[in-house]
């Protein structure tokens, strides 16, 4: 009776907990073996009632009971107890079991309740939900999630920031307030109206923008669309980049890369789209933004033709209070390299064997940027991979270094410079080969590639051969001024030419000579870089106008000379007129460290280079001509042989003389540019025959000349002869006449 009695109050306490029993009395069965009540079923058949259910003994019997979180399944077999208990779903059979504030989460056996945002659990053993005071909860000590400068108001599972004027946190109302400084799309280049309108118009749209987020009660909170803004921005970037104007000013360009990086800094943070990218004929625009109430963490990678940037996302907050964002942007220039390419005073490389180097761009400028206002020294190094202009592998004579824009005011100690300049302080080298540089930098600003050339230091027998070469050139074509000058038999508008050309090639390379190499001082090294511009165009003038001389010998019956002043204005007007204009317009372009002669940047090279190349291809047109009009003529009955082997013997020699100079000039190119030893051997042995070779053809294969000389000769020989023997006659004289010997 006892018995009964406790197992009732087992069965009883089970109900009273929300436990199910699947009981059996096996008294007469399986549940004794040896008497009533001896044997314990739960020991001796482990696991007979199955998952999620607890067996317990009873007298003469057993029960099964589900687990807390279980209920019985109904139906079940006669004696089969596997099984027998099913999960209770309480999210959805209890109602609203986690209260308003939470999400209920089921789970075998059991359920979890997860309070929303802004709510938190009242105590460890509860499950309901409490709203929690942000404005009470600061992250940091004095300051509030609405920074130091908002106002939070708390609302029932939420916030709302109110920023003062100045203050803004761009329409996200849990986002703590940033200052905005409106006044920074002004300046230089807001200010000005010509040839920088077009920007001024997108900075004075931008700071219009500012101001209605940092002051909306004066100005309205009517902003203009971010990603209107953003086209905006990069499409008059461009169309002032595409005028050139801002090559006449490196502080116009600084002005425009600082306008740029504070502009995507205002429009970044409105951006609805995590990625952003644009591409203009100017600048290629790649921009990640991170609007969440966490702040990210982790690598940041920004990649586009020209660039790749590595940096983390902890750069891009700082060291500050989490603004509620983050981005980082990265600005490839396409053509900025050749406007930005001066400015190298504080690049100071070790010299290589008493080898200054000298510098240029050779990489994309790029602009890196992030949201964070403080990018001067930062604690993690942005790496930034630039993809040269060509491939180039380093060598003796080439190295390349990282390099940055730093705008005036913040001078490499002490020194500013007006605009802007180059400089490698706080980015180091990390690697190089002939198609990238990898770059890493403790600072943000706009980077570059520059390439140090160190000029080849020429062997004693390369100067040694110059000179000798030149002196051969020069002796030989003051002896063709001289011909040509007092023969008389050979007088003629060919003559003339021919004349004026060897005086051209006779100063330009004496001037060679002087002052090639002397590139100290400055303004010397110019003098001379704009007399061998000159006098070599005017050497190509004067080629250009045989040319046109011998097809009008060939085509023209009579009248084939031509008067002075024509020959006078197109030998030296054209060639002084096109150094009036380069001088005027890049005055800067004359002398190289290297060299006293045009530089090989800002397209200035091709003032010279241009007109060759017409003379050139006008002179081969000239002499297909003249060619094809002699053959027609040899075959002809009844024609001057004389005049035609003339004129035959004329074009050979024409042509010859345009060989020479041209390829002269083109092996210069490599001298000039990379400093090639083998270009200036070439270019070398080339200047020193062509004052021989015009000697050759115009004066010793000349019959005419060859007889002046010849009378010349003659003469010379008769006066010494009649020297020489009159000098013993007045000597035997003296004793007999009684007269001194002065």
């Amino acid at each position: 009776m006892a018995g009964k009695i406790i197992l009732l109050i087992l069965e009883l306490l089970f109900m009273l907990k929300g436990v199910s029993s699947l009981c059996r009395d096996e008294s007469r069965g399986d549940g004794h073996s040896d008497g009533p009540g001896t044997e314990d079923e739960c020991e001796q058949n482990v696991g007979i009632c199955g998952n999620h259910s607890m067996c317990i003994n009873t007298l003469g019997s057993f029960c099964c009971k589900c687990m807390p979180g279980y209920k019985e399944l109904t139906n079940r077999p006669e004696f089969t107890y596997d099984g027998q208990c099913l999960d209770i779903n309480e999210c959805l059979e209890m109602g609203n079991i986690c209260g308003p504030n939470a999400d209920c989460s089921n789970s075998i056996g059991k359920y979890t309740c997860t309070c929303l945002s802004g709510y938190a659990k009242q105590d460890a053993t509860s499950d309901s939900c409490v709203d929690i005071d942000e404005c009470e909860d600061g992250a940091k000590p004095n300051e509030g999630v609405c920074g130091i400068n908002g106002t939070c108001t708390n609302s029932n599972g939420s916030f709302w920031c109110e920023c003062p004027t100045g203050f803004t946190n761009y329409g996200n109302e849990r986002t703590p307030c940033s200052e905005l400084k409106c006044d920074q799309f002004e300046g230089p280049v807001a200010a000005s109206s010509q040839p920088y309108g077009g920007l001024a118009e997108i900075l004075s749209q931008l700071k219009s923008s500012c101001l209605a987020l940092a002051r909306p009660d004066q100005y309205g909170n009517k902003t203009t669309g971010p990603t209107v803004l953003l086209n905006s921005l990069f499409d008059l970037t461009a169309e002032v980049l595409s005028s050139n104007h801002t090559g006449d000013s490196v502080a116009a360009v600084s002005s425009l890369l600082s306008a740029v990086e504070d502009s995507i800094k205002l429009i970044g943070p409105q951006l609805t789209e995590d990625q952003t990218s644009l591409n203009t004929s100017q600048t290629e625009t790649k921009i990640t933004v991170w609007k969440k109430t966490t702040p990210p963490s982790g690598p940041v990678r920004l990649t586009n033709t020209n660039a790749n940037m590595e940096a983390d996302w902890s750069t891009a907050i700082g060291n500050g209070t989490y603004p509620g964002f983050a981005l980082a942007a990265l600005v490839s220039y396409k053509n900025l390299e050749t406007m930005l390419n001066q400015s190298f005073e504080q690049i100071t490389l070790p010299e290589k064997n008493d080898r200054k180097p000298s510098y240029q761009l050779f990489s994309k400028v790029v602009s890196a940027l992030v949201s964070n206002p403080d990018t001067q020294h930062l604690d993690k190094p942005v790496i930034l991979t630039l993809r040269h202009l060509k491939e180039l592998k380093e060598s003796a004579e080439v190295s390349y270094t990282c390099a940055y824009w730093k705008a005036a005011g913040g001078g490499l100690q002490g020194k500013e410079e007006e605009g802007g300049a180059w400089s490698t302080h706080g980015c180091t080298q990390v690697s190089s080969n002939a198609s990238h540089t990898v770059c890493s930098c403790t600072h943000l600003s706009s980077f570059a590639v520059l390439m140090a050339l160190y000029p080849v230091n020429h062997t004693f027998g390369l100067m040694l051969l110059t000179k000798l070469c030149l002196v051969v050139s020069l002796l030989c074509l003051f002896l063709c001024i001289l011909t040509f000058m007092f023969c008389r038999s050979i007088k003629g508008t060919r003559t003339t030419i021919h004349l004026h050309l060897c005086i051209c090639l006779f100063l330009a390379d004496l001037v060679f000579l002087a002052g090639i190499s002397k590139t100290q001082p400055q303004g010397g090294c110019r003098l001379v870089a704009g007399l061998l511009h000159l006098f070599f165009l005017g050497a190509f003038s004067w080629m250009l106008l045989e040319g046109v001389q011998l097809y009008r010998m060939v085509v023209l019956v009579f009248n084939t000379t031509i008067r002075p002043r024509y020959l006078y204005t197109v030998g030296y007007g054209t060639p002084l007129v096109i150094v009036i204009i380069s001088v005027i317009s890049r005055p800067t372009g004359y002398g190289t460290d290297q060299y006293c002669w045009l530089t090989t940047e800002q397209g200035l090279i091709w003032s010279f280079f241009g007109p060759v190349c017409v003379v050139i291809g006008l002179n081969v047109v000239f002499f297909s001509i003249t060619i094809w009009k002699l053959a027609q003529k040899f075959s002809s009955i009844n024609v001057d042989l004389t005049h035609l082997h003339k004129i035959r013997a004329f074009t050979v020699g024409a042509i010859a003389q345009l060989c020479v100079l041209g390829l002269m000039w083109l092996s210069g190119v490599f001298l000039f540019k990379e400093g090639d030893l083998v270009a200036a051997y070439i270019f070398t042995i080339l200047n020193g025959l062509q004052g021989a070779l015009i000697f050759l053809l115009n004066c010793l294969l000349s019959k005419q000349v060859r007889e002046e000389y010849a009378k010349l000769f003659s003469c010379v020989r008769q006066q010494t002869s009649k020297v020489r023997y009159s000098r013993p006659q007045a000597s035997r004289s003296g004793p007999h006449t009684n007269e001194s010997n002065i």
